[in-house]
């Protein structure tokens, strides 16, 4: 639903990871869709960079949901929706833990390692090249949700070295730039999903690279994508 937008949550049968809220103009609808599937806690908020496109519906889903510890990006963004997500984990009472190195946790039997970014700030995209680049692992599966990364954070996670996963949101809205290829090419995802619209759609290189791979591409221009996942297999659903 939410488009060219991010917002992706992690269920097991007892906790809950959300990684980016969307856009504020559609917290409406992340909010129902958690209420529909039960949802009554957030254990893990993860605000990857503070696009509005990431941090939008952040104010609304800190207001409505007790929220245990929240991530975020180091390189913050002013703006209305910025400042709503500052106010209300004020209100809440959360101090949010800034990343700036890498942060690993088991949660419900899962294990999450979130990689920050390796500079305080770049001359080029500040905001999206400090993304945060969060691994989930459940059994045998692994799943990267790597933000905006642009050029730069892309070649630093080369850099540290990145094994191959099952399952990738892929970088910045699947825009085709320097690096990305290289970067596919390590992650070799099994499954694939880009965050686009029809206003803005995904690259024609970036389909084709990932097509040349024999990944299943999903795109959220045509409508939210879920997934399963038992701890040895995972599959859109």
């Amino acid at each position: 639903k939410a488009g060219k937008a991010d917002a992706a949550f992690v269920q097991t049968e007892n906790a809950v990871i959300l990684v980016d809220t969307g856009l504020a103009k559609n917290s409406d609808d992340l909010l129902e869709e958690l209420t529909e599937l039960g949802i009554e806690v957030i254990d893990v908020l993860i605000v990857s960079h503070f696009d509005k496109d990431h941090i939008g519906g952040a104010a609304d889903v800190i207001a409505a949901f007790p929220v245990g510890t929240v991530y975020q990006s180091n390189c913050p963004k002013d703006s209305d929706e910025y400042a709503a997500y500052v106010a209300a984990l004020a209100d809440a009472g959360i101090e949010p833990v800034t990343i700036t190195d890498t942060v690993s946790f088991t949660l419900d039997g899962l294990s999450v390692v979130i990689d920050g970014p390796d500079r305080e700030t770049y001359a080029v995209d500040p905001s999206n090249n400090s993304s945060l680049a969060v691994s989930v692992y459940d059994g045998e599966i692994s799943l990267l949700f790597a933000g905006d990364a642009e050029e730069a954070r892309l070649a630093e996670l080369l850099k540290n070295g990145l094994g191959t996963y099952d399952f990738l949101k892929v970088p910045y809205h699947g825009h085709w730039q320097n690096g990305l290829q290289a970067f596919l090419e390590a992650v070799q995802p099994k499954i694939a999903v880009i965050t686009s619209s029809e206003e803005i759609p995904e690259d024609g290189a970036t389909l084709q690279a990932l097509e040349a791979l024999g990944s299943n591409v999903r795109l959220t221009r045509e409508g939210a994508v879920d997934l399963f996942c038992d701890g040895s297999t995972i599959e859109t659903i």
